[in-house]
């Protein structure tokens, strides 16, 4: 790493991978040197792309690569604690795809290794980094609701998802939960912190994933979370958050807003716009840039997506998986499955 860049690898060459690099060639202080496949070609083809100078047909010659200053590992959530477990063993610094693992043991095990190897580590919430909820929250935190009483979030994708699709297979961790669920359960543990309870039901999939799963996440302090995720309906994609003094509204893409309605009581509603500088709504740059802040400032972990935090989210991802009876090929049964 110099002043001037932060050389990146990418670790897998799907969509999001090549979302993801394609954002990253478009910054300034960001180089994209090398990448990795499970096959040679499709490294060749990925790297022939985006003009990266190295590509790899295994992971750990992206892994020993001592001139890759941070790698970005992009495949199927089932491959997460192998691939960014292999990348911090060998002195990479990580930013691993959301769900960070298939649970909280095998995220507990990441996060032990970057600390052991003195590593960075974020999983790749890009929500977290969006300004437009970052200035949500912190509106929420000073106070502008009032005391929060429930958060509503909604994920779905209408599909229909054939049974061979990676989202009904579940060797590769399929089912709403873990790809959309993700995302209203962290919303609401942003702003909330770790339930305290969690009830769910779901509809299950011939194969053993989840269609549809809903949750109602429950705090000590009387706040509610109702979250839902869905591979059979497509959903609103809407979030709501209802305090003792007001409310705030964000009308679609609430993992990327680009605007939000923030609604005091006795007051005219106050519409927040994302400012057109940040660069569009389903920008990858936010979290690009945050890593490459941490890693010249020296720290093993972002403030914006701290381990702890995405530690939480696995708890209650475990919690709404015990609730609801799914169960991944070769987990470990005695995985912790509660909140802390």
């Amino acid at each position: 790493m110099t002043a001037e860049s932060v050389r990146w690898g990418i670790l897998a060459t799907g969509g999001i991978a090549a979302a993801f690099t394609a954002d990253l060639v478009d910054l300034p202080d960001a180089e994209v040197v090398a990448v990795a496949s499970r096959r040679e070609d499709t490294a060749n083809a990925f790297a022939e792309r985006f003009g990266i100078p190295r590509a790899y047909g295994d992971w750990e010659s992206l892994a020993r690569d001592e001139n890759v200053d941070v790698v970005y590992v992009a495949g199927p959530h089932s491959t997460h604690r192998a691939a960014a477990g292999l990348c911090l063993a060998n002195g990479r610094n990580v930013l691993c795809e959301k769900p960070f693992t298939l649970n909280v043991r095998e995220a507990g095990e990441l996060v032990a290794l970057s600390r052991e190897h003195d590593r960075f580590l974020m999983e790749a919430m890009w929500m977290y980094c969006n300004p437009v909820i970052r200035r949500l929250k912190a509106l929420v935190e000073d106070g502008a609701v009032g005391e929060l009483r429930t958060v509503q979030a909604d994920f779905g994708l209408a599909g229909p998802f054939p049974p061979s699709h990676r989202l009904r297979d579940p060797a590769q961790g399929g089912g709403a939960l873990l790809d959309l669920g993700v995302y209203p359960v962290s919303f609401a543990q942003l702003l909330l912190g770790e339930p305290t309870d969690v009830t769910a039901r779901a509809v299950l999939s011939d194969e053993g994933v989840d269609l549809q799963t809903g949750a109602l996440l429950s705090w000590d302090g009387g706040a509610l979370a109702s979250v839902h995720c869905s591979i059979i309906g497509g959903t609103s994609t809407t979030a709501y958050v209802t305090g003792s003094h007001g409310r705030i509204d964000i009308p679609n893409g609430f993992f990327h807003p680009d605007r939000f309605v923030l609604h005091r009581d006795g007051k005219e509603p106050e519409e927040f716009l994302a400012d057109p500088a940040d660069g569009p709504r389903n920008s990858f740059r936010h979290e690009a840039r945050e890593v490459m802040r941490a890693l010249r400032a020296g720290e093993t972990e972002s403030p914006l997506v701290p381990l702890d935090g995405t530690l939480a989210v696995m708890r209650t991802l475990d919690a709404i998986r015990d609730r609801i009876g799914v169960r991944y090929p070769g987990e470990d049964t005695t995985a912790e499955l509660t909140p802390a």
